[in-house]
């Protein structure tokens, strides 16, 4: 992939910029939400699955300097965009997660996040462009996602998936038996509407009760309209690269 075919996108408010595609797969606002709601301390190890280009474990490496990244990316040129955008503080894996190597199975991580495609397409139309399908398509099932996940978690550690409101029934139900201390923070694009998208998060060997959060509005506002702003915690995470702390009022009132 040539430059020229490449554009350089700033994220967290220009604290890191990343290198991606012109046409096909382009990060949008998932993946650093997702990373926002990872509450890792320098020194920690993590993992993402299916890192794409880099934006969310690259956006989390930047909003908390002293992390171990390591990302799996099964495509060839997105695996390479990763390695540029990470340089030497991002461990790059091109593999497939459903055939991980020997010795990424051997190794523990105190994170692990993913953000996987979205669309079942026994219920979805395919898209002509074959970066986007393989990103927006689910070709691995959600269930293995998790069950990948799971397994490379070191005793305490935490999974974090961002996903479609109406598929939080399957992850949950697809968490291995020592996985506890679920949470989930549901994502609503206003004030008084549904949930469209949550993030998940549970623990190796927890043993809290499960928690729903009150939601995360994305936007001001009633309806959609011309300038359309973000609410003040959202505007926070994208723009001053701030975390998302489920604990905390997150709709910006």
């Amino acid at each position: 992939m040539t430059d020229e075919g490449l554009t350089r996108d700033a994220f967290l408010g220009g604290l890191l910029h990343l290198w991606q595609p012109r046409r096909g797969y382009r990060a949008g606002v998932d993946p650093v939400l997702l990373q926002a709601s990872v509450p890792a301390r320098a020194g920690d190890r993590v993992l993402e699955l299916g890192c794409g280009a880099g934006a969310a474990i690259l956006c989390l490496g930047a909003r908390v300097p002293g992390l171990s990244l390591t990302g799996v990316e099964r495509d060839p040129d997105y695996a390479a965009l990763a390695r540029r955008n990470g340089g030497d503080g991002l461990a790059v894996v091109e593999a497939d997660i459903a055939a991980l190597p020997v010795d990424l199975r051997q190794r523990q991580f105190d994170h692990v996040l993913a953000n996987p495609p979205y669309w079942r397409r026994d219920a979805s139309v395919a898209t002509d462009d074959p970066a986007k399908e393989a990103a927006f398509a689910e070709q691995t099932p959600l269930a293995l996602w998790i069950e990948t996940a799971a397994r490379r978690l070191a005793p305490r550690g935490l999974l974090h998936f961002i996903h479609r409101a109406e598929r939080l029934p399957d992850m949950i139900r697809a968490l291995p038996h020592d996985m506890g201390s679920i949470e989930v923070l549901p994502i609503a694009a206003r004030t008084g509407r549904g949930a469209d998208r949550v993030i998940l998060r549970a623990r190796k060997s927890g043993r809290g009760d499960f928690r729903l959060h009150p939601p995360l509005i994305m936007h001001e506002g009633d309806s959609h309209r011309d300038g359309d702003q973000f609410t003040p915690a959202v505007r926070a995470v994208l723009r001053r690269g701030a975390s998302l702390d489920f604990e905390a009022p997150l709709s910006g009132c």
